[in-house]
């Protein structure tokens, strides 16, 4: 897997993969354009989105409804570093309320590639160079 992120203006980038390209930016009173979500508001989002995902292939793999499910994210900012201290994931399956298949559904999301990033933490290299020092 890999993403390339481009610079445009003061706290605007856009992400690229595969083709698909995402605007990242900052509120207006974090001297951005409020163009787009910000780098821990994707970070949420992608935990919301592999939730449902996982979730709704449950669903679909017992013939249920996954139409009209949500998926909701929180968070809570910590410190000493900077960083998301605690994520609530809340999947609301509005046609389904059989508990058995909520278990299943709720089990399987547990299974979020993300998710189990976060809570295996990864290792991450950080390395800045200039242009002409990059490797193409």
């Amino acid at each position: 897997m890999n993403c390339k992120v481009t610079y445009e203006t003061d706290a605007r980038c856009v992400a690229e993969t595969r083709g698909h390209q995402i605007i990242i930016d900052q509120p207006l009173d974090n001297r951005g354009t409020d163009e787009g979500m910000t780098p821990p508001e994707l970070l949420l989002a992608s935990l919301g989105t592999c939730a449902m995902y996982y979730a709704a292939d449950y669903l679909r793999r017992n013939q249920l409804p996954a139409k009209g499910m949500e998926v909701f994210v929180d968070a809570d900012k910590a410190t000493a570093p900077a960083r998301l201290g605690h994520f609530t994931i809340r999947v609301v399956i509005p046609e389904v309320t059989d508990p058995a298949h909520l278990e299943g559904a709720r089990r399987t999301a547990e299974k979020c590639l993300v998710k189990n990033t976060l809570l295996l933490a990864p290792t991450i290299e950080l390395t800045v160079e200039t242009l002409t020092a990059a490797i193409p």
